[in-house]
């Protein structure tokens, strides 16, 4: 497999400076994180609900 050496990661980030520029790149980093958080949130909240649905049908049985 190909891995991403110094080189291309140095690439990678200049070409993001470029498109997005040095002002806008702070407040896409926060929205990537806070994007992410939420994400993260919403899994956590839903996981036990799926749980005690399946107790709940384990007591019915």
């Amino acid at each position: 497999m190909m891995g991403l050496g110094w080189l291309e990661i140095g690439i990678i980030a200049a070409v993001i400076v470029l498109l997005f520029g040095t002002t806008k790149l702070p407040k896409l980093g926060g929205a990537i994180g806070e994007s992410i958080k939420n994400f993260k949130k919403g899994v956590k909240d839903d996981a036990p609900q799926l749980t005690d649905k399946n107790k709940e049908d384990d007591k019915k049985s």
